[in-house]
């Protein structure tokens, strides 16, 4: 990743701290984990995600971790499914396929987060292609959703 691109501009703009980490190419954020050595857990990965009114949502949560759509639904009060990988691709036309940044304003996009992810002290966010991954602190992150809700929508899926 270079360091000129939509995501850092945005986190520069905003003054969120961050550094670069380098990995061998992955094509998953659980890949990006074992890659880059680094707990699944501390990996946020977004999750585009449509309603019942075709209203697009980001949805944010541990790499290790799988959205409950029943459960974000309910706590929303509104219908989800997942949108077609063909449609994420030309919503983030700056990534590399299946590299979506969990940054959610930089891409003008309403979000929720999981409150798994504010356990940890240190959070690493997929970057926008499949190679480098995106550290920042508690603090930081909490800066950076703060215009978005949050809540517990997502389980566990790899022990």
């Amino acid at each position: 990743m270079s360091g000129d691109n939509r995501v850092t501009h945005y986190l520069e703009n905003h003054q969120i701290r961050y550094n670069i980490v380098p990995h061998a190419h992955s094509n998953s954020s659980v890949g990006s984990a074992i890659s880059a050595e680094i707990p699944m857990h501390n990996i946020a990965k977004a999750v585009v995600l449509e309603d019942h009114e075709g209203r697009n949502m980001m949805a944010i949560l541990p790499a290790d971790y799988k959205v409950s759509l029943g459960k974000l639904s309910d706590e929303l009060n509104r219908s989800f499914h997942l949108v077609k990988e063909a449609e994420v691709y030309k919503m983030f036309t700056d990534c590399d396929y299946g590299a979506v940044p969990p940054v959610p304003n930089a891409y003008y996009m309403n979000a929720v987060y999981d409150d798994e992810l504010v356990n940890n002290d240190t959070l690493f966010l997929e970057s926008g292609d499949h190679e480098t991954l995106i550290k920042i602190n508690n603090e930081d992150f909490k800066r950076l959703m703060e215009s978005h809700r949050h809540l517990r929508f997502s389980y566990q899926a790899f022990h």
